[in-house]
């Protein structure tokens, strides 16, 4: 879990997803919102994705569906920019995150890493710190050929039925990516598997983010 206290458990969470494409968001901290589903009220969820095509865009809502099963407050946005062209279409970008922001106050903010190798996650994740200022943002991970991984400094320690459960939806829920020579269980069990080393979990898995600032 995540090893600090969250003002205002009580009235449960505000979480925010950002994902620049249709499996991000499940890659990156499919995980530990499970993990988080089973230990917090959570009183409000975006899950906001922003490339994709119609075809991905309903993989993206079924894979959504099946994170956010029994998740009453919450809002999945799939939106149609082209994927690896994010940085031409930003002036429109950043006034979805505006708008994103008007109307939502979250407790954290999932996003991905400052220094991802792709263009797209940089950009998704520059903008979440210029939006939200005064939130609490952990940046995810993304495995891929680039070999961008560094050293993350946050864990959140996750029990093996939900590892089971987060590679069993991404497997099903996206068959377009099938074919891809990163695409499997082995990736997605090995990065939790070594994350879970780092971290000493009791039960061998863990997620890993990054965190840049924090206000105890």
């Amino acid at each position: 879990m995540i090893p600090f206290r969250l003002d205002g458990l009580e009235r449960g969470l505000h979480i925010l997803c950002i994902g620049a494409h249709c499996d991000d968001i499940e890659i990156g901290c499919g995980g530990t919102l499970l993990t988080l589903f089973r230990r917090y009220p959570i009183a409000g969820l975006r899950w906001v994705v922003f490339a994709s095509n119609e075809a991905r865009a309903v993989e993206a809502r079924n894979s959504a569906a099946q994170f956010l099963k029994g998740i009453d407050h919450c809002e999945v946005e799939i939106k149609s920019y082209r994927d690896a062209f994010l940085n031409f279409s930003a002036y429109d970008i950043k006034s979805d995150f505006e708008a994103i922001k008007a109307g939502f106050s979250p407790d954290i903010v999932f996003t991905h890493y400052r220094h991802d190798r792709h263009q797209d996650h940089r950009l998704l994740s520059d903008l979440c710190w210029n939006t939200f200022r005064n939130h609490l943002i952990l940046e995810y991970e993304i495995p891929k050929y680039d070999g961008d991984l560094a050293q993350p400094n946050l864990f959140v320690q996750l029990e093996p039925e939900v590892v089971e459960r987060k590679i069993s939806i991404l497997l099903d829920a996206f068959p377009s990516q099938a074919g891809k020579h990163w695409f499997d269980r082995e990736t997605f069990l090995s990065l939790m598997r070594l994350r879970g080393l780092e971290s000493a979990a009791p039960q061998r898995y863990a997620e890993a983010f990054y965190l840049r600032k924090c206000v105890l």
